[in-house]
């Protein structure tokens, strides 16, 4: 249990330790958003879920991210990482390939909303009733939020929500892919 607790921190507390030294720093810490369909931007893929310009912006993607994360890790701590790099990696290459041109992308909302659809479909591939339960809990925690998050505002990279929350579905059926059924006849 320690082991887990201690990977959600770690994590989390990158995210501010980086918010920390982009203050200090607003120029040289050398993370970068995602700039789509831009070479430039190609690194953010990699960096910008970890870089939020504003307090708020931090703290609306952790407490999600601590919620969220604490119902993966009930799976252990590999199931966190492997949620977090597959959602990370299709979320920015999903705003690099299809965001808005001349924009900018950052912040972990794109984690976040894998995380979400990872928990909402990891019961439909792995059939369990722990997953069906969690299933239950998210949906009621976040609905509202998915509907919400997934439409056009300013300042907001919606493109960043639904391509990571395509990446925790992908997660969802890579981790657990479905079983075998068998027929009788």
């Amino acid at each position: 249990m320690r082991e887990r607790v201690t990977a959600l921190l770690a994590f989390l507390g990158v995210l501010w330790i980086v918010w920390a030294l982009h203050q200090i720093f607003p120029a040289g810490i050398g993370l970068y958003g995602v700039i789509p369909r831009n070479s430039e931007g190609l690194r953010g893929i990699i960096t910008a879920p970890f870089l939020h310009l504003s307090l708020d912006h931090l703290i609306a993607n952790s407490i999600p991210l601590l919620i969220l994360g604490a119902l993966i890790l009930l799976r252990g701590v590999k199931e966190l990482v492997y949620v977090i790099l597959v959602t990370g990696l299709i979320s920015g290459i999903g705003i690099w390939l299809f965001g808005a041109p001349g924009t900018m992308h950052f912040g972990a909302s794109g984690l976040v909303f894998g995380f979400i659809s990872f928990l909402l479909f990891r019961a439909i591939f792995d059939r369990t009733l722990s997953s069906v339960l969690i299933t239950v809990i998210v949906a009621l925690l976040y609905g509202s939020t998915l509907l919400a998050s997934f439409l056009p505002a300013a300042g907001v990279s919606w493109s960043g929500h639904l391509w990571g929350f395509i990446g925790g579905i992908i997660a969802a059926r890579w981790r657990h892919p479905r079983r075998a059924y068998h027929r009788y006849a």
